[in-house]
């Protein structure tokens, strides 16, 4: 149904179709290209074959990193920072609350969701910088005065840590899903809960996607004609 049509008489409104828009595209875009490049850092981290594509995809990581950081603290309101704290500022109330639920149905479930997917965040944009420099100092040898593999050993851990998070962040967002018989990954490709309401995001921002887009081809780009054998070396 277009916009501009008037719903019929008894029928539901077209915006409680779409549902209302709470990420703007800037933020899906980090998303997206955030995981393309952990999964294919992660899938590339074993093989020296790979090391190249590996290593800009971690500076990419990080590149990204940098982006969301900013944007939390210049971006809309709900991509904010301070968002993200005042959400884990509830988990005390919410485990408080918890002694006086005498049946399933008394718990506050969609604040335990947002606290949950706040967490699930907050965790992993904190092992990144860990991650990435871990990778750094390995690629260095930093810290071959501990012993020859601490920092890689040390960098293999987190981001097992992470792809565990990031496992745990899916299932949640699926169960979810099942609880409140709602599709919860649709947000992160369209911007938008599938419930009725106004729009916590006013504007697209696409723009600012399309360059966060383009600044990513350009780095592996760049990396692909510095690198010796390219990013995807075939022999």
């Amino acid at each position: 149904m277009n916009d501009g049509v008037m719903p019929m008489s008894g029928s539901r409104p077209a915006n409680a179709v779409a549902g209302r828009r709470v990420n703007d595209a800037p933020i899906r875009m980090f998303h997206g290209l955030f995981a393309l490049s952990f999964l294919g850092a992660y899938l590339s981290g074993d093989s020296e074959h790979w090391r190249a594509m590996h290593i800009a995809l971690g500076y990419a990581m990080a590149g990204l990193l940098v982006f969301r950081l900013l944007y939390g603290l210049v971006g809309p309101r709900p991509a904010r920072l301070g968002m993200l704290g005042r959400k884990l500022a509830g988990w005390p109330v919410w485990l408080r609350s918890l002694r006086q639920v005498r049946k399933p149905s008394d718990i506050a479930w969609r604040q335990a969701q947002n606290l949950l997917m706040a967490l699930a965040i907050a965790v992993m944009l904190g092992m990144v910088a860990p991650l990435v420099l871990s990778g750094v100092a390995a690629d260095l040898q930093w810290g071959r005065f501990l012993g020859e593999d601490v920092m890689a050993e040390l960098h293999e851990a987190i981001g097992e840590g992470l792809l565990v998070v990031v496992f745990a962040h899916l299932g949640l967002i699926g169960l979810l899903s099942l609880v409140r018989r709602r599709n919860l990954a649709r947000t992160m490709f369209d911007g938008r809960v599938p419930e009725p309401g106004q729009d916590v995001v006013r504007g697209q921002h696409v723009w600012l996607a399309v360059l966060l887009l383009v600044a990513m081809l350009a780095w592996l780009g760049w990396s692909w004609q510095t690198a010796p054998g390219g990013l995807l070396p075939l022999g």
